[in-house]
């Protein structure tokens, strides 16, 4: 059975820093697009930022670039978000996802989508106070 799950979630002022991490058992991130997505009250699921299955790669939304980085270690089959500069605005529970096959296309530019994706943690409360 595949989990993925999140950690690094927490309270942090505007202007602070937070990083994210997922592991997963019953899944190898290697060969994967891995991303990150988010979603605040209210609001439709966003996706943050996708990184390519090499790492070479990576994608952002605009709310995100500059700001975050996305990063993947796949001998400690692990996929991290460092987010800096941290906004209100950031404020939502954050889920890692996988898909679910190797390989695929990535886009560095193209949105990111929640369908392209089939596997889920459940997600890490990040709050963001001003």
């Amino acid at each position: 059975q595949v989990q993925m799950v999140e950690s690094g979630g927490g309270l942090v002022q505007a202007g602070g820093s937070l990083r994210l991490s997922c592991t997963a058992s019953g899944l190898t991130f290697r060969g994967v697009i891995m991303g990150w997505f988010r979603q605040a009250p209210g609001k439709e699921r966003e996706g943050v930022a996708s990184i390519s299955p090499d790492g070479d790669d990576t994608n952002y939304a605009d709310s995100a670039e500059g700001r975050f980085t996305i990063s993947r270690d796949d001998g400690k089959n692990a996929l991290f978000l460092q987010m800096t500069s941290l906004k209100p605005e950031d404020t939502a529970v954050y889920y890692c996802a996988a898909r679910t096959y190797r390989g695929g296309i990535f886009s560095i530019t193209a949105p990111i989508k929640s369908a392209d994706f089939g596997y889920w943690g459940q997600g890490t409360q990040v709050t963001v106070s001003s």
